[in-house]
């Protein structure tokens, strides 16, 4: 046995011990940064994620309720009632009128709204109007970030168009085509169907539909019948 003065741990022994301390508090200490950040990492791309859901939600109901109304601007020039351009190299890049806007509060406004769409400093931005003729915009709301470039394509009668503007006689395209290339590279395509409850004006009258008496034999056209 040990004399009683002798008793305890060596300078040796006591330095093992702070030596794995000090690796196991090392170790938790990097255990735990990486969670904090993967936990960051992981919150900022749902946002994102989110915020793409949001965009197209709000650009799809917009462009689902596209409405043929033509505007007039600060200045008074008459503006057709949807006016698209090839993408983010033109402010605005996209303007139309939609209908169904919610009157909440009782104002004394229409139902429908003037609204636009923009590129400004990477993020794409939406402007709504408080009035459809002569009124400035609101102060625009971001939609997305880190948007580096906005391309955007309208078809009608089954063809692409890089641009429109009711020149050809139809007020709305059928359908538009959105690209958006991000900061990092990432590429994001996404078809909408425009002014879903829009009926184009008849041509020509062909009249109301005549129903023959009970018993008249059925017209039918020759070479109809297969």
């Amino acid at each position: 046995m040990r004399p009683r003065n002798e008793a305890g741990f060596t300078l040796i022994e006591v330095m093992v011990s702070l030596m794995i301390f000090g690796m196991i508090a090392a170790a938790g200490v990097a255990i735990l940064s990486f969670s904090v950040r993967a936990q960051s990492s992981t919150g900022a791309k749902l946002d994102d994620i989110g915020a793409l859901t949001r965009t197209m939600s709000i650009l799809s109901a917009d462009l689902a309720q596209a409405a043929n109304r033509a505007t007039r601007d600060e200045a008074g020039t008459r503006v057709p009632a949807f006016v698209g351009e090839s993408g983010s190299g033109v402010t605005p890049m996209l303007r139309l009128v939609r209908a169904g806007w919610s009157n909440i509060d009782g104002a004394a406004r229409p139902s429908l709204q003037k609204i636009a769409y923009r590129v400004d400093a990477g993020s794409l931005q939406r402007i709504a109007y408080p009035m459809v003729d002569g009124a400035q915009g609101l102060p625009p709301a971001a939609l997305l970030t880190r948007v580096r470039q906005v391309a955007l394509r309208y078809r009608i009668a089954g063809a692409w168009s890089d641009r429109w503007d009711g020149a050809s006689g139809t007020p709305l395209p059928d359908a538009m085509e959105l690209r958006i290339v991000r900061d990092d590279g990432t590429q994001f395509r996404q078809m909408f169907l425009v002014g879903t409850g829009y009926v184009p004006a008849r041509t020509e009258d062909t009249g109301p539909a005549v129903t023959p008496p009970a018993g008249a034999p059925s017209q039918e056209t020759p070479g109809a019948r297969t």
